[in-house]
């Protein structure tokens, strides 16, 4: 980040704008073509200070994953909170890939301390990382929330991206694709919990993360991007499932979660979480693995676990 040129922001940008803005850039490339060059990610950082939680939207974000009610915001929400950020990174005209589309793989985050909703925050964000996919191309965009007041990093999270179908020239397709390894045959075990997702709910979770992207909004809006219908957020499937790991993770610790199979909207969606004990006793970390009750087809898997 330190070679990145940093460019600051004056407030939280409107999704809703970087979406339009999205859709007119995809427009602009169908008609001109892309760039010709050799691809590379911008080499730049933005960021925003004096960011703070709005309580009414914390209230509403916690009933829908399930949260309880607190005055410490859940590690999704900071997500969310910082998504505008990372966005107006890929939104960039001179980002190699197209923004509508793009497909989420992997969430890394590291919740580092508790983040009470009264704190001011400075968040920052920037991409890195491009790399071939046996699907497309893939890429990192890093975001990391600082308290203002100290510059304490208390929340990163790394979230990886595919735009599927898109092969950059120079970018090696047979390279790192994390999300397409791995993928043992799946027995899918007792599950702990049951979803019944309404169609409803990439709507609701547009509301008060503000992520109105339209895969996620309407059968008609997805079709319009290539999908057969609309998909439940990848970043409210993962909130749900920590929510249901409850308050045994602590106030700090370690979330990753992988994306396999989109959640075709309505659906009802099977969790199971495994927990494993430390040395002492104590919660060192929960498994969690999601899929499809009737096919058996896993929709995702991730872990919890404490920080060192």
């Amino acid at each position: 980040m330190s070679n990145l040129q940093e460019i600051g922001l004056t407030e939280l940008p409107s999704l809703s704008k970087l979406y339009l803005n999205a859709a007119a850039t995809a427009a602009r490339r169908r008609i001109l073509g892309g760039s010709t060059g050799e691809p590379a990610l911008p080499a730049v950082s933005y960021h925003v200070r004096n960011v703070r939680a709005d309580v009414d939207n914390l209230t509403a974000y916690q009933h829908l994953v399930g949260e309880s009610a607190s005055d410490t915001l859940p590690a999704g929400f900071v997500h969310a909170l910082a998504f505008p950020v990372s966005m107006s990174v890929m939104n960039r005209d001179d980002f190699p890939l197209p923004l509508l589309g793009m497909i989420h793989l992997r969430n890394r985050i590291e919740q580092k301390s508790p983040l009470h909703f009264a704190k001011s925050l400075d968040v920052s964000a920037w991409s890195e990382n491009l790399t071939g996919h046996k699907a497309g191309t893939q890429v990192d965009v890093v975001a990391e929330v600082t308290l203002h007041a100290t510059g304490a990093t208390v929340w990163r999270g790394v979230s990886t991206y595919l735009a599927k179908g898109v092969f950059l020239p120079g970018i090696d397709k047979s390279g790192n694709h994390q999300a397409a390894t791995g993928r043992e045959d799946f027995t899918p075990p007792d599950p702990t919990a049951l979803w019944r997702i309404g169609p409803d709910i990439g709507r609701s979770y547009a509301a008060v993360s503000g992520d109105f992207n339209p895969i996620h909004l309407s059968v008609l809006s997805a079709k319009a991007l290539g999908l057969r219908g609309s998909i439940a957020h990848g970043m409210y499937l993962a909130s749900r499932a920590l929510a249901d790991v409850g308050p045994a993770k602590g106030d700090a610790f370690n979330w990753d979660v992988a994306f396999e199979a989109p959640v075709f909207l309505p659906a009802r969606v099977a969790l199971d979480i495994s927990t494993t004990p430390s040395g002492s006793g104590a919660w060192a970390r929960s498994d969690y693995t999601a899929w499809n009750p009737r096919s058996g087809r896993r929709h995702f898997t991730g872990r919890v676990a404490a920080l060192d």
